[in-house]
């Protein structure tokens, strides 16, 4: 196994522009999807605040230059460019992106910027989404703009953050808008839609000759059969298809085997539906996989499946009450705990070997990848506050044992470059509102005060030595 990380190796951190920035109604920025969505009845939290990186990011970026980051994954927020998603342009947006963009570059932190962070605006939003395929041109006019206005200074891009986990929580989930359950046709449509917009907005960024690299960010769980029984392993290989294979093949090949689309067809059958291929759609994504310049690659956990034949039922564990998750699919199979596995509080099970099969899947079925990020990997965990010290030990042994199968992958030839934990700071998470902590820097959301936990300090040790030091060698 490799010994120490490469000189270049970027030790980053992520955010996400709802769910740091704040300053929702400021400067002309427009609504997003997420910003009537957490304001409906019943509700317990919204992103009005959030980390207000809006107002903090020079605090932000001298605090990551101060303890090794040398690298921040920001996405730009679309309402706050185009407010209703489409027709006019705010220049106060532009203004603010420029500023931190700057102070990114001033800090030694370089920026990786993503164009699309579940953040529709909300008049797309409404008009059908990804469901809706003028969605798409709109999304690439946007993303001219952002190419025109920081394409000098910003060198790394992506299209997307994880379109699975907008179908999937959309709707087959129930918990990010527009809250539908169980429909897995449209979940479908949406990956397929995304990936003529991200395949679009690649071409669009090489016919601009830009210096940088464009890529997209994708969530890959490993998904392996609870069993050796043979219906245990089709129904991980059913999951793993619709899940990963299917937009992997679309990025990367530029097509869907034919195997692949038998599969998603037999699992749309089983839902009572299909989806559609429109013209031109296919010559889009043959083109842009000639010209992906990377895979931002997005894992926390592998989930372990048996067979299942009944109707869908999930109950989603948003709260951090261990043990409650339930997540079964019709025509696909029920994911189920591993005695063997330690799971979070949120039952997501630690699995970093999960990351190395990845990695390694990788470089065997998509050989053309050229490069792998990790864009997105950490722990949610309920930190404790105590006098300014934050003692997130479990934290740093996470983030410890995935680093090793990274250093395992690139041993064994997997072209990896770069890390960024989530998150930077502590973020509003989607659906479990604030009480579900990530950062390497702890956040008072009630004064918006910055703690460095003890995994920061750490971060800190192995980005500078490039060696994965102990977790007793911090105090």
């Amino acid at each position: 196994m490799e010994e120490k990380f490469a000189e270049d190796f970027i030790f980053g951190g992520a955010t996400a522009a709802f769910q740091v920035e704040g300053a929702t109604s400021e400067d002309g920025r427009g609504p997003c999807c997420w910003d009537e969505y957490l304001k409906r009845p019943g509700s317990r939290f919204n992103g009005d605040m959030a980390s207000d990186f809006y107002h903090k990011y020079k605090d932000d970026l001298e605090l990551s230059q101060k303890f090794g980051i040398n690298g921040i994954r920001i996405s730009i927020s679309w309402s706050r460019i185009i407010p209703q998603g489409k027709g006019a342009v705010n220049q106060l947006g532009i203004n603010f992106y420029d500023r931190l963009i700057d102070e990114c570059i001033q800090n030694n932190v370089e920026p990786f910027v993503t164009l699309h962070h579940f953040d529709t605006p909300l008049g797309l939003f409404e008009d059908g989404d990804w469901l809706n395929r003028e969605t798409i041109d709109h999304f690439v006019a946007y993303a001219k703009v952002c190419f025109e206005n920081f394409g000098d200074r910003v060198v790394k891009w992506a299209t997307f953050n994880e379109p699975w986990s907008i179908a999937q929580n959309g709707y087959i989930i129930g918990n990010f808008p527009p809250n539908v359950q169980y429909d897995i046709p449209k979940a479908v449509q949406i990956m397929h839609n995304m990936m003529v917009a991200h395949a679009k907005v690649v071409e669009l960024y090489k016919s601009m000759n830009l210096k940088g690299e464009i890529g997209i960010v994708h969530t890959l769980e490993g998904k392996c059969p609870i069993s050796d029984k043979p219906e245990d392993k089709r129904a991980a290989y059913l999951d793993d298809m619709l899940a990963n294979r299917f937009m992997l093949d679309a990025c990367f090949k530029g097509k869907y085997d034919a195997e692949t689309l038998q599969t998603v067809e037999e699992i749309l059958t089983a839902n009572d539906g299909s989806f559609k291929v429109f013209d031109g759609d296919m010559e889009s994504l043959a083109a842009a996989a000639k010209h992906i310049d990377f895979l931002g690659m997005n894992y926390y956990s592998s989930h372990f499946l048996q067979a299942y034949d009944g109707e869908s039922k999930i109950h989603h564990n948003g709260t951090g009450e261990k043990g409650t998750s339930i997540f079964a699919l019709k025509g696909i199979g029920a994911r189920v705990s591993n005695s063997a596995v330690e799971t979070t509080d949120w039952d997501w099970p630690i699995y970093p070997q999960g990351m190395y099969e990845m990695l390694m899947r990788i470089k065997r079925d998509y050989p053309n990848y050229k490069k792998i990020y990790i864009a997105e990997n950490g722990m949610g965990y309920k930190d404790d506050f105590e006098d300014g010290k934050i003692d997130d030990t479990p934290r740093i042994e996470y983030i410890k044992k995935h680093f090793s199968y990274i250093l395992k992958a690139i041993a064994d030839g997997v072209n990896v470059k770069g890390y960024y934990v989530w998150s930077l700071m502590d973020v509003l998470s989607w659906s479990n509102g604030y009480n579900k902590r990530y950062g390497l820097f702890y956040v008072d959301f009630n004064t918006q005060e910055r703690y460095p936990k003890k995994s920061a300090y750490w971060f800190k040790k192995v980005a500078e030595t490039k060696h994965l030091v102990s977790v007793d060698s911090v105090e």
